[in-house]
């Protein structure tokens, strides 16, 4: 009898422990997709991550910085870069210590000097994302997953877009896990293109692991039972997925 009460009170004290434990706080990401230019060699702008953007946002406190290219490359060719922050207060203090910090400038002389006629990117778009509540902080892959896809979920509407994202918070990011399919992140999309919409990032071993637990998503029984549920109905209106693999000095 003594030891059953103490193990109940054991899981009453774990209970309220867990209960008045703040919930962990959502980061803030930014996803930059570079449109490279004909021509002009790719080098210059990788140098820039690698020597100089990288190495800034580490020392400024920024870490997981991950710089990825297309597999299947398309023409013309593009590079990502993905930046978490623990905030969009650490976003916004760290865009404004780029644009003032002497270590930076120095590191990015060869870059910021190039001439027109060498510029390594014709444009590059800007995504800002807010974690999921089910995924609050991006979780870092082992070093054995270097296959990489990059999905955004497009739709028709705000409350959609909504309802998809309930539907990720409260249910599918289980089934992802059980199935394993295993995320890097999921955000809401705040500012970007495709609004509205959300993006997410997983990652496997090679494209024939990605395949396999694909499948094996779309043949799990919770997965059927909670899409045909009629909240989640008319929730994705289209689907953009890129098959991304990291740079050598990426960090992810």
């Amino acid at each position: 009898m003594k030891q059953t009460f103490f193990i109940f009170l054991l899981a009453l004290l774990s209970f309220s422990v867990f209960a008045q434990s703040p919930a962990p706080k959502k980061e803030f990401y930014e996803i930059r997709e570079y449109e490279l230019r004909f021509g002009s060699p790719a080098s210059n702008l990788e140098n820039y991550f690698k020597n100089a953007l990288i190495p800034t946002l580490n020392r400024l406190g920024v870490k997981n910085v991950g710089v990825f290219k297309e597999i299947g490359k398309s023409e013309p060719a593009k590079i990502y870069v993905f930046i978490p922050y623990t905030s969009i207060e650490q976003y916004a203090t760290i865009k404004n210590q780029l644009n003032s910090d002497e270590k930076f400038k120095e590191l990015s002389q060869d870059y910021n000097s190039l001439l027109p006629d060498k510029a390594p990117y014709a444009r590059y778009t800007t995504s800002l994302l807010l974690a999921f509540d089910g995924l609050p902080q991006m979780i870092k892959p082992g070093t054995e997953q270097r296959f990489f896809e990059l999905r955004t979920y497009e739709s028709f509407s705000e409350d959609a877009a909504r309802r998809k994202r309930k539907m990720f918070n409260e249910d599918e990011i289980k089934i992802f896990y059980n199935t394993k399919l295993y995320p890097v992140f999921f955000g809401e999309v705040v500012a970007g293109e495709h609004q509205p919409c959300l993006t997410y990032m997983l990652t496997f071993k090679n494209m024939e692991e990605r395949d396999a637990n694909w499948k094996a998503f779309s043949a799990d029984a919770d997965w059927k039972r909670v899409s045909a549920l009629p909240e989640y109905a008319n929730t994705v209106s289209r689907i953009i997925r890129v098959f991304l693999e990291p740079t050598t000095y990426s960090q992810i």
